[in-house]
């Protein structure tokens, strides 16, 4: 039986000219729905949440069973989130987590807790880790957890 369809339908060029309105369907959805951007120069950094990094470490020093330091950060940090979890079982207590951008762009996590160490590391990042070294900084011994392509860990107990 010979072919039905006019010559013309039967290249590549139609199928060409038949994606085009889906392509643009679908690009007008993704446009709608503000799925899609355009940036030729890369990726830009937005604002900075703002966070009352006080009134967070004020509120967990008067909730939790140990206790809370606000510390003294460089000016140019600013603080950018917080939150607070619990790590289950013998070892492990409340957690406050407050974060800050630095002035070189990145991002730092501060945590406080009750829990041991050994769990409150891989609590933190996720996964385990093992103690490198330590550091001693103004009279306070600081263990520092490092992994291969991981930021490290610095944990202290200020009692």
């Amino acid at each position: 039986m010979a072919n039905s369809k006019p010559r013309i339908l039967n290249n590549n060029r139609d199928m060409v000219w038949s994606l085009i309105p889906l392509v643009i369907a679908c690009l007008l959805i993704a446009g709608i729905a503000s799925q899609c951007t355009l940036s030729p120069g890369g990726p830009k950094q937005g604002p900075i949440p703002n966070f009352d990094v006080d009134a967070a470490l004020q509120y967990d020093a008067t909730e939790l069973d140990f206790p809370i330091r606000n510390p003294v950060v460089p000016e140019d940090w600013t603080p950018n989130s917080g939150s607070r979890q619990s790590i289950a079982g013998d070892q492990g207590g409340d957690v406050s987590n407050v974060g800050y951008i630095s002035g070189a762009g990145r991002y730092i996590k501060l945590t406080q807790s009750s829990a041991m160490e050994e769990v409150l590391v891989p609590f933190s990042v996720g996964e385990s880790r093992y103690a490198a070294g330590s550091e001693t900084i103004d009279g306070n011994e600081w263990v520092v957890y490092e992994q291969e392509g991981a930021e490290p860990v610095w944990v202290t107990d200020l009692g």
